[in-house]
């Protein structure tokens, strides 16, 4: 099957309808696609200017359902969210989450205690290299407790505190080991999310070799592209192909009310 799960719309910070991503969808020949917008509980202050508004979650899955009714059997569309994991918004999450039919929620971590992790190059070039390096280690460690909350199905963007190309100067091995050891231990998969190829870093969250790692430890995958648009619904798929491919998996990850499937990966 053919699978795109990590998809925005005009709900959160999307460029294209529902309506317009399903018959995108079809078009490309989807097995299955999933919308999953933003939807961030804001620690304290201003709610986030990216994120879908909290009270228009349920407007968001009426509407999804309706889309799923008009494709019909030319495309399954599945719930989906994509949801910031914070220790201080973690049960006011798990309330939302249970109150909603989703079929899969991402887990993300777009902030680290009010650092923008992935908004701007300017908030890491305002870093010393050891501020860096701390923010990246304590990252680590707090993706372990993503793992650790059972909040979610699959992990976006593992590693996206790379993406402005700013690599840690310290080994940072033992807390990527524990977050993965903590994922392994959960069931949850982790997304091979094509978005970084198109970042500077330019190359695929996670890294090549956080890939092979999730292999040996039997964290199963699942290939996305980050949409914010129809364009883009598949874009870097041949790419992750071929990194899944070298990291020897044979299978993908598919859901449908919050359970995960495994697939023959499409070779």
């Amino acid at each position: 099957m053919l699978t795109s799960y990590h998809v925005h719309s005009t709900h959160s910070d999307g460029l294209d309808t529902i309506r317009k991503l399903v018959e995108a969808a079809i078009d490309l020949g989807l097995d299955e696609l999933g919308i999953s917008d933003h939807y961030v509980i804001p620690e304290g202050g201003e709610p986030v200017c990216w994120s879908m508004p909290l009270d228009r979650l349920p407007e968001y899955v009426a509407e999804i359902r309706s889309a799923r009714d008009q494709a019909g059997n030319r495309l399954q569309v599945r719930i989906g969210l994509e949801t910031d994991f914070a220790p201080r918004t973690a049960e006011a999450l798990a309330g939302v989450l249970n109150a909603h039919p989703f079929d899969y929620v991402i887990g993300s971590m777009h902030f680290l205690d009010g650092f923008p992790v992935d908004a701007h190059a300017e908030d890491w070039e305002g870093l010393t290299q050891p501020e860096r390096n701390d923010v990246m280690r304590r990252y680590w460690l707090r993706m372990a407790e993503l793992a650790g909350s059972g909040l979610f199905d699959f992990v976006g963007h593992i590693d996206i505190c790379k993406k402005f190309g700013y690599k840690p100067t310290v080994d940072l091995s033992r807390e990527i080991d524990a977050a993965l050891d903590a994922i392994a231990e959960s069931g949850m998969a982790v997304e091979v999310n094509t978005s970084g190829l198109y970042m500077p870093v330019g190359e695929a969250y996670p890294s090549r070799a956080i890939l092979r790692q999730c292999r040996k430890k039997g964290i199963p995958v699942l290939v996305t592209s980050d949409a914010h648009s129809a364009a883009s619904l598949t874009r870097g798929f041949e790419e992750a192909q071929r990194l899944i491919s070298a990291a020897r998996y044979t299978e993908t990850a598919a859901f449908s009310e919050r359970k995960m499937r495994l697939l023959p990966d499409r070779q």
